[in-house]
């Protein structure tokens, strides 16, 4: 009920009719089984004769009535035969009611269905794109893609048992149990004393799926990850002959999946039978009671309603069984649910105040005020004083670990310090929106990120209502232009997976391409060139350097010697700034950068 309440309210319209068509339908297989009494009769010479009609109106005794006039005028001047044939007309007409009606509530349920499922997976990737990078650090990749797939299957099947139980089965049972008890009170109590112990049974085993249930999932989650992780790695794998040692693993978890799922369907098979015996006990008590009832004349029934209210009561069955199904649905369901509300019910930790400021450009300078910041528990950066006015380069150098990715990451709030302050033009970059930092900021990034699109829609990513003209232009600063015209559809050609065929330096000049198109006065380059070979590397510096004119860039360097020309070089070691100044200032130092430059020159 708690998923209904969460998803169903945006389809208010289909459940209502959903209800109706139900509805309609219960009461037409009522008027079908009801109409079984007459033929029955006739079949065993029990009928009786009506020979006045009644005014017609909407009650069971004016419709009996003039339904056996008609009746007995058939028997009486065509035989019994024509008369057979005239009531089972009114029940081939009911019983087509009732199955129109009851795809009519499954064509409602089929949009409710469908749109559960899109809107969770909507939800889902909204709130992928929303939360900050600390929620992912702590999550698989693989975790993530089962929880939008195949959680959100057993989450759908969840839904629907949950209309079935609370909207369609209920609708079906009272209106066939309001029939029985009119029918007969005493026997319909008497089922009512039968029915509780069996659904006790029942639900006793579907309270245990939950528990296999999120197992699994959890499961499914590692196998998916392990997935991914082949995927991404597989050149290493191949490399490093790794194909068996990941063989080994993949198929342990497979091997545990497969133990889990046994225990978990082995008690959802158990469904079906138990309650189809269960019923039969039931049935079995209920005919021993009625014939009790009907051979000793204490009955309120005859043979032929008997067997009419038998008809009847075997219409709950399916209900009750779908009941059975229900539940162990439900308990898979909810453990789906569980897993997926972990990214649904999660809270961003990097958002904007209420009264966030708007920022759309930068005039001054940005300060790092005595930042400190760590993962958890460990400390990365300490006491962190640094000044970057507008249009100058700032280098950070220092050797792997020493907090350099840590600081550029601080200024678009992709993590928020720990303590002390970043400030651009004064103001608290945790006052500004979010949006509005970030749109100040452009990053080129030591493994460049590309799209499976095409070279088009990768340069111009992030950047609405932009022309061919632009981006072209984007391209030729960037160096990029004539490898992209070589190709067969020019900047309509795609790129492959992760731009898989381009080369290095092809990857990062798409890269810097994009960030001349988004023009952002400051600029985050993080190791652009360290990856890539000489000649790429002088296309790629060239293409940073006209990146660059007039912007305030923060750059992350291996190669000392693509920073020489720096406004100011910081060099951190173990979290923190150790030495500052210009190139020639910090090789007169003779401290860590002179001794990192001379390493890197021999």
């Amino acid at each position: 009920m708690h998923i209904l309440r969460r998803f169903i309210p945006p389809y208010k319209i289909k459940l209502g009719l959903n209800f109706l068509f139900n509805l309609l339908s219960a009461l037409f297989a009522v008027f079908s089984m009801g109409l079984m009494i007459p033929i029955l009769e006739i079949i065993f010479g029990l009928s009786h004769d009506v020979n006045n009609l009644v005014a017609w109106s909407f009650d069971i005794d004016s419709i009996k009535n003039n339904l056996y006039y008609y009746i007995t005028y058939l028997k009486n001047t065509s035989g019994p035969g024509l008369s057979l044939l005239f009531v089972g007309s009114f029940v081939i007409t009911a019983t087509l009611f009732k199955v129109g009606f009851a795809y009519m509530a499954a064509y409602q349920a089929v949009y409710i269905r469908n749109g559960v499922v899109r809107d969770i997976r909507q939800q889902i990737y909204s709130k992928i794109l929303k939360l900050a990078l600390p929620f992912f650090s702590d999550e698989r990749k693989g975790d993530i893609i089962a929880r939008a797939t195949g959680d959100v299957t057993e989450v759908e099947n969840s839904v629907m048992s949950s209309l079935d139980m609370f909207l369609k089965n209920p609708v079906l049972i009272i209106v066939f149990l309001a029939a029985m008890l009119w029918m007969s009170p005493s026997m319909t109590l008497f089922i009512f004393m039968v029915l509780p112990i069996a659904g006790f049974v029942i639900g006793k085993v579907g309270k245990s799926l939950k528990k296999i249930s999120r197992e699994g999932q959890d499961k499914m989650g590692i196998i998916l990850n392990v997935i991914e992780e082949t995927l991404s790695g597989l050149r290493i794998i191949k490399a490093f002959n790794a194909e068996k040692k990941m063989e080994t693993r993949f198929n342990y978890e497979l091997d545990d999946y497969r133990s889990i799922m046994n225990r978990l369907m082995r008690r959802r098979e158990l469904a079906h039978p138990m309650s189809e015996f269960l019923g039969t006990i039931v049935i079995v008590f209920v005919v021993w009671f009625g014939g009790k009832l009907i051979l000793s004349n204490n009955s309120e029934l005859t043979g032929p309603e008997f067997l009419a209210y038998l008809g009847i009561f075997y219409q709950i069955i399916n209900p009750a069984k779908a009941f059975t199904n229900a539940l162990y649905n439900i308990q898979k369901g909810l453990a789906a649910m569980n897993r997926i509300d972990k990214i649904l019910l999660a809270e961003s930790t990097i958002t904007d105040k209420p009264d966030a400021k708007a920022i759309h450009s930068f005039s001054r300078k940005i300060d790092y005020l005595n930042v400190s910041f760590g993962y958890n528990s460990t400390e990365v950066l300490s006491g962190i004083s640094l000044t970057i006015p507008k249009g100058k380069t700032v280098a950070l150098v220092g050797q792997s670990g020493s907090g350099k990715t840590t600081i550029v990451d601080l200024l678009p709030r992709f993590w928020d310090v720990t303590s002390g302050s970043i400030t651009i033009d004064g103001i608290d970059i945790r006052d500004l929106k979010l949006k509005d930092l970030r749109n100040l900021i452009g990053n080129v990034n030591q493994e460049p990120i590309l799209f499976n699109d095409t070279f088009y829609n990768n340069i111009a990513f992030g950047v609405e209502n932009t022309t061919m003209e632009e981006v072209v232009n984007a391209a030729k600063i960037a160096n990029a232009h004539d490898f992209i015209m070589a190709t067969e559809y020019g900047y309509e050609s795609h790129i492959g997976d992760r731009g898989d065929k381009l080369s290095g330096g092809q990857k990062q000049r798409i890269s810097i391409a994009r960030a001349v198109l988004n023009n952002p006065p400051i600029l985050i380059l993080d190791e652009a060139t360290s990856s890539l070979d000489t000649e790429s590397e002088k296309l790629v510096q060239q293409a940073l350097e006209n990146l660059m004119r007039n912007r305030t860039s923060l750059v992350i360097a291996h190669r000392l010697s693509t920073i020489k020309h720096a406004d100011l070089i910081c060099v951190l070691h173990k979290g923190r700034i150790v030495e500052q100044g210009t190139h020639p200032e910090l090789m007169e130092l003779g401290g860590r950068y002179k001794k990192l430059h001379k390493m890197q020159m021999y």
